[in-house]
């Protein structure tokens, strides 16, 4: 987590699902059963009353694909699509479309924000990419309200956006490890909603997903990062510290969830213990989205013929 002090100023990874009864639901005990709209399954409903994330199977996969070999095959076709889509949205944008979309990622360190970004981010073409993972706030950052870094680093119109960790941080981290006044965080969640949706009105559709892992699941992937000397830089001597503050930081985030789940900008919440479904059910939300904008490319403001015969003649 992304430390930060400033004020208020102004599956296990390869393991594959047998068949049907592979757990994949959002809540524990829910139905298997795939769906055409996974945003409908996934989405923190506004409203609805408190989050309780132990409800939540972080092994489960609703909704999706029989096994992993499947999900992997709609994953890449998926990638093509995307691709497509975003190309069209940066198209439209050289005509004046204003729209951008804005993907933000939070989790519990390990939950793979950084592998959704390689797999998933991976197929938008670089030039139409805005990127920023947030570290722990500069000391420029931390002279001006907290929003102020977010705002320099939304999507232009025509870009996607994608946030690794985000102003969730202000209500996150900031809460657990006591940086602000409890006085101050509390008021944020109100402010990230104001914001948020000033930004839907102007034309940016925001996609935020909260990547749930499990205990067990995050302590194997720490010790999988000290058993190979290649992983060595991604491990963090403060990630065993933070373990002992999971129930803390699992309650932040259900209050987040809660409070912060809009119909302007619902949270959805996906399970992340196994990697190929994690990958395939960010695919899919992002293309049910974009697909929702419908980017089209603009028409040519310029007679095409006249051009053709024109260079037809040089």
């Amino acid at each position: 987590m992304a430390k930060d002090g400033r004020s208020d100023k102004a599956g296990k990874h390869g393991k594959d699902e047998p068949g049907s009864k592979s757990g994949k639901s959002a809540k524990k005990g829910d139905a298997d059963a795939p769906v055409a709209d996974l945003r409908s399954l996934l989405r923190v409903t506004p409203g609805s009353g408190p989050v309780r994330l132990k409800a939540h199977d972080t092994s489960g996969t609703p909704g999706g694909p029989s096994g992993k070999k499947q999900a992997l095959a709609e994953t890449a076709e998926m990638g093509v699509r995307l691709a497509e889509l975003q190309e069209r949205l940066f198209a439209q944008s050289t005509a004046g479309d204003p729209r951008a979309l804005l993907f933000v990622l939070q989790g519990m360190d390990t939950s793979g924000k950084g592998g959704t970004v390689k797999h998933v981010v991976g197929q938008f073409n670089p030039s139409g990419l805005r990127t920023r993972a947030f570290k722990a706030p500069t000391h420029e950052e931390q002279q001006h309200p907290f929003l102020w870094r977010i705002r320099r680093a939304l999507p232009h119109p025509g870009e996607v956006g994608i946030f690794d960790r985000s102003h969730y941080e202000d209500v996150l981290i900031v809460r657990v490890r006591n940086l602000v006044p409890r006085a101050t965080w509390s008021k944020r969640y109100r402010t990230i909603n104001a914001f948020e949706e000033s930004l839907v009105d102007d034309g940016v559709t925001i996609v935020k997903v909260f990547l749930h892992i499990g205990h067990d699941e995050q302590r194997d992937r720490l010790l999988e990062r000290l058993d190979n000397p290649e992983k060595h830089w991604k491990f963090n001597v403060g990630d065993i510290e933070e373990r002992a503050l999971w129930p803390d930081y699992q309650r932040a985030y259900e209050v987040a969830l809660e409070k912060c789940s809009t119909d302007a900008a619902p949270w959805y919440l996906v399970p992340a213990d196994r990697k190929w479904y994690r990958n395939w059910a960010i695919s899919k939300l992002l293309l049910e989205h974009l697909e929702l904008m419908d980017p089209a490319y603009p028409k040519a403001d310029f007679d095409v013929e006249e051009c053709r015969a024109r260079l037809l003649e040089s």
